[in-house]
């Protein structure tokens, strides 16, 4: 199999965009707070390769493909029927033998904690078996629902109707005061492309020590190095854009020491440099990026309204 491009490269070839297909899903109200977008994904190639952007935390059902998932301090993560994808802080390439088929929840910082109880720094950057982590009827919901869909019992549509209350049902109340400490983090990302640190202090009921390490048990990063990863995605996510004001280039420019670092950082969070963004032969990526995925840490309010315009534009 032809290696991907990775990170710190851009070797080989991925799989190209006509190939690919993806379509989101609708969240119910009641799984809204643990829940960015369903998703449902489709390439029918024998070979399938691309970049995994760092990210949050997805719960994916594999019907079709088998594959490996290149970890960002070296080895490889095995994919299964149903998967768990960790939290990650960097771009990672992944490579499968398909077709390749995924139903999945992009899960939200709240969502994973509910879901799996499991600290996002200690876990973070692997593509574990569900099964050894989650809840029995979970995963064997999960199981299940491959199986039919591969059967053509059931299409995508069905499968998430199933796995969202199963989900749900999954889920465990977090401490008093921790889901309030989630979302003042959301907001803490959304008000800026670099929030002051000590403004999330400022709105933590908690030390800063405290803060700091629930910070990370939730999200996976420290603070400092969690609005880094969020600078990039959104910076590479108003790239993608089919157009973007001269005010917003130049917020985006003066998030950045100079032009070669936000080559750099986009090109090891995104996993590509700026101009190679919205090429079309990396669809996965492109849908990856997309701001559903950072509903709830997302971009700055303002450029969100924006974003929201081009994008309904484009559309119409």
């Amino acid at each position: 199999m032809a290696g991907p491009r990775g990170a710190k490269g851009e070797q080989g070839q991925l799989t190209p965009a006509n190939r690919f297909a993806i379509d989101y899903l609708g969240v119910s109200p009641e799984l809204s707070d643990y829940v960015t977008t369903f998703y449902h994904f489709r390439c029918d190639d024998e070979k399938v390769s691309d970049i995994q952007p760092a990210a949050i935390g997805h719960l994916s059902l594999f019907p079709f493909g088998e594959g490996e998932m290149v970890l960002p301090e070296g080895g490889i993560d095995p994919s299964h029927r149903v998967n768990l994808l960790t939290p990650f802080s960097r771009a990672v390439p992944f490579r499968v033998d398909g077709p390749f088929h995924a139903i999945g929840a992009a899960l939200s910082p709240l969502g994973w904690a509910a879901l799996t109880g499991l600290c996002a720094k200690t876990h973070g950057n692997r593509l574990y078996r569900a099964d050894d982590w989650l809840d029995s009827a979970l995963f064997e919901t999960g199981h299940a629902l491959c199986t039919a869909y591969r059967a053509g019992q059931k299409d995508a549509e069905q499968c998430v109707a199933e796995l969202g209350p199963a989900m749900l049902a999954a889920m465990q109340p977090l401490k008093p005061g921790h889901p309030e400490l989630i979302a003042a983090t959301n907001a803490w990302l959304a008000g800026d492309f670099l929030p002051e640190i000590d403004v999330l202090y400022a709105a933590s009921p908690y030390s800063r020590r405290q803060t700091q390490r629930l910070v990370e048990r939730y999200f996976g990063l420290s603070p400092v190095a969690l609005r880094r990863k969020y600078r990039a995605l959104r910076a590479a996510t108003l790239l993608s854009l089919p157009s973007l004001t001269m005010e917003y280039e130049a917020q985006i420019g003066q998030a950045f020491y100079d032009q070669p670092h936000m080559i750099r950082e986009i090109r090891l969070f995104a996993g590509r440099t700026p101009a190679r963004i919205v090429d079309p032969s990396s669809p996965y990526l492109t849908e990856m990026l997309n701001k559903k995925n950072l509903r709830q840490v997302g971009l700055p309010i303002a450029m969100d309204e924006d974003a929201n315009d081009s994008q309904e534009s484009k559309m119409a």
